[in-house]
């Protein structure tokens, strides 16, 4: 069925059984963001740098958000399930932008994704990430920690989403 302007999207987060057993036997490192699931994050581009230093040596797939932004809301559906399908190994982290911890905190509750999500309130990960510009938008980082591709806008399907995972970050596409 296809949403109809000004329509409410709706959650696409599997229940947390089928998470665990998608996620299960996923590496040590993107474990640790499964642990920290739906969390919102603190500590600006330090923490972020050292996110990224952990998970080096995977793909890395994050993705700019904010509440407060209708298309970010209607590509979050896409975000869960792309997540959990592709989870064991590619690391997903969402930054949270211009917002309110409340505002975000409240947003993740209604859309509970297996990763993190840093808090930016002022763009300054958003910078270090060259994405300042654009709600939403996905950057992808390859296996080095290069950024290789974003994606301005929202993804309409988890396909889409898979199709470009797999086209930039995995090298199948």
């Amino acid at each position: 069925m296809l949403a109809g302007c000004g329509s409410t999207p709706h959650s696409a987060a599997p229940s947390a059984a089928t998470e665990s057993a998608a996620l299960s036997n996923s590496p040590a490192p993107l474990k640790a963001l499964h642990v920290q699931a739906n969390r919102l994050i603190a500590g600006g581009p330090p923490a972020f740098k050292t996110l990224m230093a952990t998970v080096r040596g995977y793909p890395l797939v994050v993705n700019k958000w904010a509440s407060w932004c209708g298309p970010c809301q209607s590509e979050f559906p896409a975000f869960q399930r792309a997540a959990v399908e592709l989870g064991r190994e590619v690391a997903f982290v969402g930054v949270d932008g211009k917002d309110a911890d409340t505002a975000a905190r409240a947003f993740l509750k209604r859309f509970p994704v297996s990763y993190p999500s840093y808090a930016d309130p002022h763009e300054r990960i958003a910078a270090l990430l060259e994405a300042t510009t654009y709600y939403p938008e996905t950057v992808y980082v390859d296996r080095r920690g290069a950024i290789v591709y974003e994606h301005v806008g929202p993804y309409e399907s988890a396909s889409a989403l898979e199709r470009d995972i797999r086209r930039y970050v995995l090298g199948a596409g």
